[in-house]
């Protein structure tokens, strides 16, 4: 290490704050890659006796120096508190788990008991729920009450790995008589999904001890609400749930109202931004006016509720004496149906609560929204479809005398062509449009229209999964597409990325395009593209430019964006 950078460790090191059985080195943007540069970090840790808090947020802690680090740790075994954040910055992805295994084996060898393990803002994905998987199986966890794990870019697969060690960490600590009685879980912007959030739902159900949910922003439709809402009835201490930015629908919304008649704890209900909508709102508002008096703070906003639904939630709040607030901002009410919801509350002495409603959307007609219910619950429901069923599809589709004769065959599933795949996209058709399927979509696709080109891509990426078999399929359908759009002489690649930027929501369009849901799938998926020699580079900066700027959607995938930024700065 050059004798500049020992001076420069040694200035942010002095300011390490100790105090309280704490021991931080939070914010210092230290770089810590060799046994070397970590060495002053591990003389403060060796030098404090009685260490229960180690904050390390904000710092890139590299494989070797998480060795050494660890080597310290194994002594330190009153150690309660790991505040481990964003710690690994610009690391790549396989450098996290090996670390995180060190650490991790250390506390266990030190005999340390965890109160609070905060991992959250490190993008190791499902690999990285690896590197701590044994931590949270081991006796240094069965006493934790605080698992944060927000924006970690876990997906599916390590949503199921973190369910099954949660349960596992259950059962042993149960049998010596002190089950895991976690109070406080956080896992926003995941990207779990209904599977994953169903399998966590199973976990939260055998704890039952849950104060606080923090699950915002993971992409889980109503199936995956439905599940939690049934683990949430049996967790009769909760008091927080936080589901801002999923989608419940109508059926989500009336499940997750029903347990919250059963819950007599809740302070805090943020339902923001999940598409509730009016029948959805009527529900909960009658949760509420039923019981939920210890209720703080209610959010429906964004949500697409109707005139009428936003009348019966704030008539529904009349004995809430310690409400703070109630956010129906942002949904589709009207001037007029906004000066209703003053009055109402100016009538229970309560119009502070109310909170601001400059993002009202104006009235619709109440038709509209039956048909928007029936539309997106038919898609939903098409696209689970061949899960949720699995064989039972199958053998509807099937002659009963080829299932008589043949009961120990598996029955092959209907065909799917392109058109339909297309049409209804779904990562199961792109499946069963079998290993031609990036052939015959790049010879079904207009390479000379931009706009065509843009709609093929998009509905492709729409069905990315980190599941092998689908991401390969997404691969090489987009290669075959792009491949062949770029190597065309009349294909206008800048005109391409005008346009893709403006269905991802991050380009402004003079015209009115319908911007894609969600951009996880698209940036996944461009972060694959422009590692392939057909992409041109000079579209590399526009595209960087494009995806730094701040953007709500942007935030919502920040994993993504994250790995698509770090490879266009890579090129």
């Amino acid at each position: 290490m050059a004798s500049e950078d020992i001076t420069k460790l040694a200035e942010s090191l002095a300011k390490t704050k100790v105090g309280g059985g704490q021991l931080s080195f939070k914010g210092q943007s230290l770089k810590l890659n060799t046994a070397e540069d970590a060495e002053e970090v591990i003389k403060q840790i060796d030098e404090f006796d009685g260490l229960e808090a180690l904050r390390l947020e904000g710092n890139t802690v590299g494989v070797e120096a998480a060795k050494v680090i660890a080597k310290a740790l194994e002594k330190k075994s009153e150690l309660k508190r790991c505040h481990w954040s964003d710690m690994f910055t610009g690391r790549l992805r396989s450098e996290i788990p090996p670390a995180l295994i060190s650490l991790g084996d250390a506390l266990i060898a030190a005999g340390a008991q965890l109160v609070e393990l905060d991992l959250s803002d490190n993008a190791f994905g499902p690999d990285g729920v690896r590197g701590f998987e044994a931590l949270l199986k081991s006796p240094a966890c069965y006493t934790l009450q605080e698992l944060k794990l927000n924006n970690c870019g876990m997906g599916i697969g390590g949503g199921k790995i973190l369910a099954s060690a949660l349960k596992e960490c259950h059962r042993k600590s149960s049998a010596q008589g002190k089950p895991l009685a976690l109070k406080i879980f956080v896992a926003g912007r995941n990207r779990l999904e209904n599977d994953g959030a169903t399998a966590l739902a199973e976990a939260f159900g055998i704890i039952g001890t849950l104060e606080e949910v923090h699950m915002p922003q993971n992409g889980i439709n109503h199936p995956g609400i439905t599940a939690l809402a049934q683990a949430f009835a049996i967790n009769p201490l909760l008091k927080v749930i936080n589901l801002n930015d999923n989608t419940f629908t109508e059926k989500g919304a009336v499940a997750m109202a029903e347990t919250l008649k059963a819950l007599r704890q809740i302070e805090v209900i943020n339902f923001g931004d999940c598409l509730v909508r009016s029948k959805g709102a009527v529900a909960i508002a009658d949760a509420v006016k039923e019981g939920l008096h210890k209720l703080k703070e209610l959010n429906l906003s964004f949500c697409e509720i109707k005139r009428d639904a936003a009348l019966t939630v704030a008539e529904a709040i009349e004995d809430k004496t310690e409400l703070e607030k109630l956010d129906l901002n942002g949904n589709c009410l009207g001037e007029e149906v906004c000066e209703q919801l003053h009055e109402i509350l100016e009538s229970f002495n309560m119009a502070s609560v109310l909170g601001s409603l400059s993002d009202d959307e104006g009235e619709e007609d109440d038709d509209e929204e039956e048909e928007d219910d029936d539309e997106e619950e038919e898609e939903e429901e098409e696209q689970q479809q061949l899960k949720e069923r699995g064989t039972e599809e199958q053998e509807s589709l099937t002659p009963k005398k080829i299932i008589d004769s043949q009961a120990s065959t598996p029955v092959p599933s209907p065909p799917v062509d392109v058109a339909t795949f297309l049409a209804f996209p779904s990562p199961e058709k792109l499946l069963r449009l079998g290993p031609k399927c990036s052939v015959l979509i790049a010879q079904q696709t207009d390479t000379s229209d931009v706009e065509k080109v843009v709609a093929t891509l998009l509905r492709i990426s729409s069905v990315f999964k980190d599941e092998a078999p689908v991401k390969t399929a997404v691969h090489e359908t987009t290669d075959a597409l792009m491949k062949k759009a770029f190597s065309s002489a009349t294909f206008n690649s800048d005109a391409f990325i005008s346009s893709l930027l403006a269905h991802m929501g991050l380009l402004k369009s003079e015209e009115k395009i319908k911007t894609v849901p969600s951009l996880y799938g698209i940036l996944m998926t461009l972060n694959h593209i422009v590692q392939q020699d057909y992409f041109p580079k000079s579209l590399a900066p526009v595209l960087s430019a494009f995806v730094t700027k701040p953007n709500r959607a942007l935030d919502s995938c920040s994993f993504a964006r994250h790995m698509l930024l770090q490879t266009l700065h890579q090129l």
